[in-house]
């Protein structure tokens, strides 16, 4: 290998520690990485900027908008509405009837509107019926990578990798091409969370015929002001009379921490609590004059004279404080909102927040305003995780009706456009009806067309097209060759199932810790060039790479859906390896006995 194979592996190796450690947002190290490539001179900037050209890349962002088009009609909220069980049933009838159509819609749509609108539906739902929602939100973001490995538009890697696959002179991907293992991705995926999620995820096992609360605790600080009625009172099992449903966990007496038992405790001035409750009971600590909320010490006066309420909302990557602290950030002066607790990794945090470094992907509780909601419900900040399932659904019947017929346009379309002979100089493929349906659903103002950029992730896409260039690095340092060349060797006595295997776990260690996007990029031009030196053809080595850059199921990082649903349902990392791990070897093994038969080498 050449000089500039190993600078390429070396710059790959930098830009999967920086990924790893979220030093900046992908976008930006995937850029930062092909600058490298340019500064040595290992690839020219026509191809440095091929990826910001490529079609696939192109049709990712047409897609954020079509998918915003079906948000804003508020079609998803009447499906959630519709497909959500109306009375208790055993598990694995609940998680059938929400699992199968969230997965048949996340075929066609972007995952994340559909997780961002589901996962409070869910969680409300969850509440009401007194079942674990935690039995519920990781199967919901896993239905939506099921329906993903089954359609070209079902996930932006499918995309990526057609695109890239366009680019090198082959015919791309059909429509429903992946659907030959997705479906059995899907049926044995189903049939796996039916078996185990109510033994394997967290929240008390639901019996056949009995149905415990999930209560979500958080914990608040509060002080006694000198005239305090709580002054002298004694704590029994936890509880001190006037406190409501709040349990006393810790007493803070001169500096110290006092565990509190189930022993009895006698309150004295000057003493500071931390207590126990749900979201719901808040608002008694706000208008109590016995404590005082300690997180609303530097709050507006005027703030506490009005109407509030309780929100809760999970910090997007467009949030403007992330790895700032809350005092640093002034988050009250930004959005009128006092943080009453943080919920990260399963951790409930409370104290001492104005020195919590803001994370992507927290959960804040938040007390605030209607005018909160109003301004900030349909931002690209927050993820609202209570708020949304109850917010007024104005939207009229039509415009819902017309949202879902340029849906079924845009998908029949790309499908038979590859039998429609050719007019003139445009092919009729999922770029050409997702560009049509786009500018339709503007017209229409089936999304709001003055901010038609608002609903797109610039850093997904940023991504995708330095990911194309990085891909090109590799291969023309002849990195990729070599890297392929020792997986030929280290995998020989297997035959191309074995690359195939090797390919897709390299692909899905990357996938669940770094972008699916990246891993993608990375793996496309060594899988092209194994394919090359055992002379075989490379598309198996292709559909593996889209399966197994979808199947991220271990790890909450790997999959933006992931996320989202880690801070809705307050999961601990551990939760994902545990449920997920066994669906990734279920994937590896389905893609080894099923690639094959359908796409020969």
């Amino acid at each position: 290998m050449t000089i500039s194979g190993y600078i390429a592996l070396g710059v790959i190796l930098l830009m999967i520690i920086a990924l790893v450690k979220e030093i900046m947002r992908p976008g930006l190290i995937l850029f930062a990485a092909l600058v490298v490539f340019m500064v040595t001179d290992i690839i020219s900037s026509e191809d440095a900027l091929s990826g910001f050209s490529n079609k696939g890349m192109i049709t990712v962002a047409l897609l954020f908008l079509v998918s915003e088009g079906v948000r804003e009609s508020g079609v998803l909220k009447k499906v959630g509405a519709i497909i959500l069980p109306k009375k208790r049933k055993p598990i694995p009838r609940l998680l059938m009837q929400i699992m199968v159509p969230v997965a048949a819609i996340s075929a066609f749509l972007n995952n994340t509107p559909v997780v961002i609108i589901f996962g409070p539906m869910l969680k409300k739902w969850a509440d009401k019926l007194s079942l674990p929602s935690q039995k519920f939100l990781i199967p919901l973001s896993y239905a939506t990578i099921f329906g993903g490995t089954c359609t070209l538009i079902g996930t932006s890697t499918n995309l990526l990798v057609h695109g890239m696959m366009l680019d090198r002179g082959m015919a791309g991907l059909g429509m429903f091409e992946l659907a030959k293992v997705g479906l059995f991705i899907v049926f044995f995926g189903f049939i796996y969370m039916n078996i185990f999620s109510n033994r394997l995820l967290p929240g008390e096992k639901i019996p056949r015929f009995s149905f415990p609360n999930d209560i979500r605790e958080y914990y608040f600080d509060l002080y006694l002001p000198v005239n305090s009625n709580l002054i002298g009172k004694v704590i029994e099992r936890r509880r001190l009379p006037g406190l409501k449903e709040f349990t006393v966990r810790t007493v803070i007496r001169e500096g110290k921490h006092i565990r509190i038992s189930n022993s009895p405790f006698a309150i004295e001035a000057d003493d500071k609590l931390i207590v126990a409750g749900s979201s719901e009971d808040v608002g008694y600590l706000t208008q109590s004059s016995n404590v005082k909320l300690l997180a609303l010490d530097n709050a507006d006066p005027n703030f506490l004279k009005k109407s509030l309420k309780q929100v809760e909302v999970v910090i997007a990557p467009r949030f403007p404080g992330i790895q700032r602290t809350l005092g640093e950030f002034d988050f009250f002066g930004h959005y009128n909102a006092v943080v009453m607790a943080v919920h990260r990794n399963g951790e409930r945090i409370t104290t001492n927040l104005e020195n919590l470094e803001l994370k992507t992907g927290d959960n804040l509780m938040l007390l605030t305003t209607d005018h909160f909601t109003r301004y900030w419900g349909e931002s690209r900040v927050f993820y609202m995780a209570s708020e949304i399932g109850e917010m007024d659904d104005s939207k009229d019947r039509r415009r819902r009706w017309i949202s879902l017929g340029l849906v079924f346009f845009m998908i029949a379309g790309a499908t038979a456009g590859r039998f429609i002979p050719a007019h003139g100089k445009n092919e009729y493929d999922m770029f050409f009806f997702a560009a049509v349906t786009v500018v339709l659903m503007a017209m229409m103002k089936i999304f709001t067309p003055k901010k038609y950029t608002k609903p797109i992730n610039w850093d997904v896409l940023i991504t995708i097209a330095c990911a194309i260039g990085i891909s090109r690095a590799l291969q023309n340092s002849g990195a990729a060759d070599f890297i392929a060349r020792n997986t030929i060797n280290l995998s020989k006595d297997f035959g191309p199932i074995g690359v195939l295997a090797a390919i897709f776990i390299i692909t899905n260690i990357f996938t669940e810790i770094i972008t699916n996007n990246a891993a993608a990029a990375i793996t496309f031009p060594i899988a092209y060039a194994a394919a090359t030196q055992l002379g075989v053809d490379p598309k198996p080595f292709f559909i593996t790479i889209c399966i197994a850059a979808s199947a991220s199921f271990s790890t909450p990082i790997g999959y933006q859906t992931n996320l989202i649903v880690q801070s809705i349902g307050n999961y601990k990392f551990s939760d994902y390896w545990k449920i997920g791990l066994p669906l990734n070897i279920m994937a590896l093994i389905i893609s080894l006995l099923v690639i094959p038969w359908f796409w020969p080498f």
